[in-house]
């Protein structure tokens, strides 16, 4: 039945951001027209937290060791926002866009499906 996601990222710099998905962290696109670009993305999971606070959603991108992939990212030098924190399933931290989005990275400790 469903075989995929589409996430969208609004941003008010697109063209900086789009820029930086594709040189800084590699990610393979094609042009949908237009020169909008749509961005292939590495294997994904989903997980459902319980929340007293508004319902919302998060993306956060997963690597297989944070220390050596901040050290890359802070190379290109993408600012790193967050201090590394254990959250017992894994380590979390983030980073900047071009645009002052800012996206979650985490090295995952829990089982991943299919692995």
């Amino acid at each position: 039945m469903i075989n995929g996601a589409h996430l969208l990222l609004f941003s008010r710099d697109a063209e900086r951001d789009r820029a930086f998905l594709r040189d800084v962290l590699g990610f393979e696109s094609v042009d949908a027209g237009g020169g909008w670009l749509i961005f292939g993305l590495p294997p994904a999971e989903l997980a459902t937290h319980p929340t007293d606070a508004d319902p919302t959603c998060q993306l956060y991108l997963m690597c297989d060791d944070i220390a050596v992939t901040i050290g890359e990212l802070q190379d290109q030098g993408v600012e790193i926002t967050r201090t590394v924190s254990n959250e017992g399933w894994g380590l979390l931290t983030a980073f900047r866009l071009p645009s002052g989005a800012e996206i979650g990275l985490y090295e995952p400790k829990h089982p991943r499906p299919g692995t």
